[in-house]
């Protein structure tokens, strides 16, 4: 039987009974704040006139609903309250004091590093099945292509893709630049001047295009979506979305995903165009290079198999960044402050995973 609540005055009164459990006053908690919220009130009642049975456990539950509405500046007032409760409600005060304000005993290194192991395999667990979620909602796309939000995902590619492209072609443009001018103060000694074409061409196809690009778009999207999801998760639409039947990996992280992982190959092909334009001034201007010697060089130099292996990677590279960005934003709990540590996280993160990755692949091609 849940607690009864009812409307006063500028006031609040909830009825308790010996029926009623701590769960049930936990699970009002959510209404009493909703009329918090929609109604002037200044003082919350707590009737316990035919409560003679507590335990700690319901005490802890009314100093819960007491810090909520503390916090909004409101009052907790006891109806009917016995010297009996009046007591047991002192000790509870007293004793959670205490322990709040008792200092943290320095731990044993091996009890920490414990804490931290079971930490690491929870967080690896979560994200196991959080990636599970993922694979499963990318094979109903294909099964059911109507379950991807495409009005979203379209938007989202816009975002991703079209309002990153000047300050990826920026930045590859001057990586180009500094590649050639760099390498041609080394092949200007041997005469090898043309080869600073060769250079900068690979370099960004197979490495440098993916990872710079992958990186921006780490910094841009991964820290926007984790943003978002956060600050949806502290504002409780996450959960009026779930209670309203919504699957939030469908819903909100599938069209995120989809939407990286197209635009950032295509991002990746627009990185490789300005570092070679950067490349190609280099040689014009200070090599003494045409742009026809230049352009032929490239073409001779990259293949293909080259551009393919780097936009091949640039997709792994969008999938991890967009998936640990709407991670790290699910992952929020309490409030902004929470949501600063999930975007500075994804980031890193982000980063984290794009190096690794492409570690792992430079060993794997080298000796398979």
């Amino acid at each position: 039987m849940p607690p009864m609540l009812v409307i006063e005055e500028n006031a609040i009164c909830v009825t308790l009974s010996n029926n009623i459990k701590a769960e049930e006053l936990l699970f009002n908690v959510k209404d009493i704040r909703h009329k918090l919220k929609t109604h002037n009130i200044k003082e919350l009642k707590i009737d316990i006139q035919a409560l003679n049975k507590y335990d700690d456990y319901l005490i802890a539950a009314i100093k819960h609903l007491e810090k909520i509405i503390n916090r909004e500046g409101i009052t907790l007032k006891f109806i009917g309250e016995t010297e009996q409760f009046t007591d047991f409600y002192k000790k509870f005060n007293s004793i959670s004091s205490a322990i709040k304000s008792t200092e943290v005993i320095k731990t044993n290194f091996i009890i920490s590093l414990g804490i931290f192991c079971l930490s690491t395999i929870n967080s690896i667990k979560t994200q196991l099945i959080y990636l599970g979620d993922i694979f499963i909602s990318i094979g109903l796309i294909f099964l059911k292509p109507k379950t991807l939000r495409f009005n979203e995902t379209v938007t989202l590619m816009k975002r991703v893709g079209v309002d990153a492209i000047p300050i990826i072609g920026l930045i590859s443009f001057l990586m180009g630049l500094i590649m050639a001018f760099m390498s041609s103060i080394q092949l200007k000694q041997f005469g090898a001047n043309i080869y600073v074409a060769s250079l900068v061409g690979l370099a960004m196809a197979r490495e440098l295009g993916p990872i710079m690009t992958s990186i921006i778009v780490a910094g841009r999207t991964g820290s926007a979506f984790a943003a978002e999801i956060g600050t949806m998760k502290i504002s409780e639409e996450i959960d009026a979305l779930t209670v309203m039947g919504f699957n939030i990996t469908r819903f909100l992280v599938l069209p995120r995903i989809v939407a990286t992982v197209i635009v950032v190959p295509i991002l990746t092909v627009f990185s490789n165009v300005f570092a070679n334009l950067g490349g190609l001034l280099v040689g014009i201007f200070i090599l003494n290079l045409t742009a026809s010697s230049y352009i032929h060089q490239l073409n001779t130099t990259l293949s293909v198999n080259h551009v393919m292996h780097g936009i091949l990677k640039s997709i792994l590279f969008a999938f991890l960044v967009a998936e640990i960005g709407c991670f790290r934003g699910l992952t929020v709990k309490k409030g902004t402050e929470d949501v600063g540590r999930a975007t500075t996280s994804a980031v890193v993160s982000g980063i984290f995973l794009i190096i690794l990755a492409d570690s792992f692949i430079a060993v794997l091609l080298t000796y398979v």
